[in-house]
């Protein structure tokens, strides 16, 4: 009898101060009852039925009994048909990229410090590394993509635009060792080998040049005719020391945005870029073309009503955006006329001025858009345009 007491007196002091557990809180006791021999019988309720997968999410591929003590990793993946799957057993195809992906190992300090010749921190900031969105932004962005190899010849300097295309309709340019007969054709001269005539194209094409040329009278704009004086001539100083301004650069083949006839002087915009060039000269960009024209004889108000009143120019009426009568200067006995138009069209303020019944006697272009010749550019000199003046052109560099 007392064996029996002081084993139920055991069995109560283990059954009050055992620890209860985590899960006893969280689960509802559902019946209680003590027993004749005073033990305690408790019952819990039935565990969560657990939640189904969706029909799109069920697949054979996931095992319905795992071993004991091991944790299921679930793969979602896409199948064939579309649709996402649930499996316990990683995608076949990752496993084969990563079974064939090459690893590099990490360089030891050590072997950084005998690259580098002993300066560590100096190959650490010559070598920055860059996340994988860093170099994507920069590919899309800043480094230069493919072009046209009609474009492509044109920037080289081998040819004009169009002169370009008939050298490849020739069947005289070749990429990658292929003839190409297509201007169309998307190259890269940094990786696609190209040659005309059989010279090898350079790597590295010429840089965008911008210039500023004060056009003197008995030059044109044109380059094919040999005859005449082209303001080209006018910059041979400039290609003269090209190469000790940029060396390992090719010279870029340059040309005229717009034309001025050859009696007209003033602002010239000389340039190798045709997307610039195609912006400034079209008529859509409605920029302003400011011009002093002196005249011969007297100058009336009804002389002024007829130049702003227009003329009909190729078949299209043309006005003028000003007409104003300057001061006259005490240098320059001849009246002088500020005329201002935006079409650009072929000796627009000549014909706009013989209209209205009044001889030129020299005209001058000293604007164009928002930048204006400046005062201290001499005939026939030039000067390169800066960031500032192309965005006064309306040029978004």
């Amino acid at each position: 009898m007392a064996a029996s007491l002081s084993t139920l007196h055991l069995h109560h002091q283990l059954t009050f101060f055992r620890k209860p557990s985590f899960s006893l809180l969280n689960k509802s006791v559902r019946s209680t009852r003590i027993t004749a021999s005073l033990e305690f019988n408790i019952t819990f309720a039935p565990p969560k039925p657990k939640p189904k997968l969706p029909a799109n999410l069920q697949t054979d591929a996931v095992s319905p009994s795992l071993p004991p003590g091991q944790h299921f990793i679930p793969w979602i993946v896409r199948g064939e048909d579309g649709n996402l799957k649930l499996q316990s057993n990683p995608p076949a195809r990752l496993i084969h990229d990563i079974a064939d992906a090459k690893t590099q190992p990490k360089k030891k300090k050590d072997q950084v410090k005998r690259e580098s010749g002993g300066n560590v921190k100096a190959r650490m900031e010559a070598e920055p590394k860059r996340s994988k969105a860093a170099r994507r932004f920069y590919n899309e962005n800043f480094r230069d993509q493919a072009q046209r190899l009609s474009k492509v010849l044109a920037a080289a300097g081998v040819a004009s635009r169009r002169s370009s295309e008939e050298l490849i309709f020739e069947g005289k340019v070749t990429v990658n060792g292929s003839v190409c007969n297509t201007p169309q054709t998307r190259v890269d001269p940094g990786r696609d080998a190209i040659y005309v005539n059989g010279n090898r194209l350079p790597k590295k094409l010429a840089p965008k040049v911008y210039i500023a040329l004060n056009k003197p009278k008995g030059y044109i704009c044109s380059l094919g005719k040999k005859e005449s004086k082209s303001v080209m001539c006018l910059l041979d100083d400039y290609f003269q020391s090209w190469d000790k301004r940029n060396p390992g650069l090719p010279k870029p083949r340059l040309f005229t945005v717009g034309r001025l006839d050859v009696a007209t002087t003033g602002l010239i915009i000389v340039t190798n870029d045709g997307d610039f060039a195609q912006q400034i000269a079209h008529p859509s960009s409605n920029l302003s073309k400011e011009y002093i024209a002196t005249i011969n004889g007297v100058v009336s108000k009804r002389h002024l009503f007829a130049i702003s009143e227009g003329t009909v120019i190729e078949g299209v009426h043309c006005t003028p955006d000003s007409v104003e009568l300057l001061p006259q200067q005490s240098d320059a006995p001849r009246p002088r006329l500020r005329i201002v138009v935006h079409e650009g069209r072929n000796h627009e303020v000549r014909e706009l001025v013989k209209n209205a019944g009044l001889e030129i006697h020299s005209l001058k272009r000293v604007r164009i858009g928002g930048f204006r010749l400046p005062s201290d550019l001499g005939l026939g000199k030039h000067a390169e345009l800066k960031q500032t003046d192309l965005k006064t052109l309306g040029w978004k560099c």
